[in-house]
């Protein structure tokens, strides 16, 4: 049972990146940080779709580092994008 979720995850994951790097394509908006928010954006919709009700398997409680090192690097990124914004001579 754990292993078919484990690869209804990866396949959700996957499938996520390669339609979020075709619509950036596409859009031509394909930027490093653009294409990390949004894979982060479906990698926390998948991680929450494939959550089981009464147990937690410990390849899903794994996936929590995971999730903080992604949203640390989405901090970075909108301070980054903040500090792009202010004027230079107040930071």
């Amino acid at each position: 049972m754990a292993t078919r979720q484990r690869q209804r995850f990866v396949y959700g994951h996957l499938a996520w990146v390669l339609g979020s790097l075709l619509v950036l394509a596409l859009l031509d908006a394909l930027t490093l940080e653009l294409f990390f928010v949004v894979s982060l954006i479906g990698f926390l919709v998948t991680v929450e779709l494939v959550a089981p009700r009464a147990v937690s398997p410990r390849w899903r409680r794994r996936l929590w580092v995971l999730v903080a090192v992604g949203l640390a690097g989405f901090a970075y990124v909108v301070v980054k994008r903040i500090l792009e914004i202010l004027p230079p001579g107040l930071v």
